[in-house]
């Protein structure tokens, strides 16, 4: 009984969470590793993109709630996920035009647009704070748990409880989907094919016909709807906080780096690498362990590695080692 207790704090506390933390990371990553890979530049506004996109969205989704607009169980916030795919592509390409075509026109070096990228993250940091104000925003409604902890407990005896949010679930659901179609798009559509062929080489993919700037547009569009759902999903699960989006960058960079930067699956394997490592290291073990401890021989402290204000830390640590050690990542991809 206690073996069971175990491991349903197990994976209340640290198999659950960090499943749909890795699935966010993972669709965070993809938007990186997509900028990467065919445009070639570090994009450090990639966080604040995500703010500014799930920022549209509450504003959406308070806007439909105030006219009592509901989606039943599922939360309002899919039915303005569109919206802020909407807002987000043309802010993108906006951005594009006005600021990083006339760097990529010039074959500037990579370190000067990730420069650049910078300077749109001041800017896009600015107005989102500016619109929705500093604070914690929650706009999650709908059904709040598929299972509860007491009723958990009632159905199976058990002294320790179980619960699974329905953001939970519908992240790891969302996130399948986006995957898929994602990939079906890069593998099987004439365009997606143009993507990949412009990224193995674009001096080829020009004498080929390819038209460069159709792809780059194609790639802030897929980017757009990539990092409104990472950005929706997060807040929904978490909460909404333009200042957290800013911190999110690190643990989405570490993802992509760590899955090997430019390789789409390296991406969403590094967002489940970083996601468990986060949680797993800063969760305090003292529970689980007195489960499976001897009576009398259970941890006195929390027996944590790592408080959870350090849980940045750890992607940061697990980067530094990736880089050190295995710059091109786990499923080889470009080298910074």
């Amino acid at each position: 009984m206690d073996i069971l207790n175990a491991l349903v704090a197990l994976a209340n506390f640290v198999l659950i969470p960090a499943t749909a933390y890795g699935a966010q990371l993972a669709l965070g990553a993809l938007g990186v590793t997509l900028i990467y890979g065919i445009l070639r530049f570090s994009n450090f506004a990639h966080g604040d993109t995500m703010a500014f996109a799930t920022m549209v969205t509450i504003l959406v989704t308070w806007l439909l709630q105030d006219r009592g607009v509901s989606f039943g169980p599922l939360p309002t916030a899919l039915l303005a996920l569109p919206f802020g795919i909407l807002a987000t592509a043309l802010l993108l390409l906006a951005t594009d035009r006005a600021v990083y075509r006339f760097y990529r026109r010039r074959k500037a070096a990579p370190v000067i647009l990730l420069i650049v990228s910078l300077g749109v993250m001041f800017v896009m940091n600015g107005v989102v704070r500016f619109i929705i104000g500093p604070n914690d925003q929650r706009f999650a409604d709908g059904a709040r748990f598929i299972i509860r902890a007491r009723d958990f407990r009632d159905a199976t005896g058990l002294s320790e409880g179980l619960s699974l949010k329905t953001t939970q679930c519908l992240t790891v659901g969302v996130a399948v989907i986006v995957v898929a179609a994602l990939f079906w798009f890069l593998n099987k559509t004439r365009t997606g094919k143009s993507m990949r062929a412009f990224s193995d080489n674009e001096d080829l993919a020009l004498l080929s016909g390819i038209d460069p700037e159709r792809v780059v547009r194609v790639t802030w569009i897929i980017v757009a709807a990539l990092t409104t759902i990472a950005g929706v999903l997060y807040g929904l699960d978490k909460s909404f906080k333009p200042l957290i989006y800013f911190h999110l960058l690190l643990p989405v960079f570490a993802a992509a780096i760590v899955g090997g930067l430019g390789n789409p699956v390296g991406a969403i394997a590094g967002g489940f690498v970083i996601a468990f490592s986060e949680v797993t290291i800063t969760y305090a073990w003292k529970k689980v362990l007195t489960y499976l401890a001897p009576e009398g021989f259970g941890p006195s402290g929390l027996a944590q590695l790592l408080s959870t204000d350090y849980k940045f830390a750890v992607s940061f640590a697990i980067l530094v080692i990736v880089l050190l050690f295995r710059p091109t990542g786990l499923f080889r991809g470009k080298v910074l």
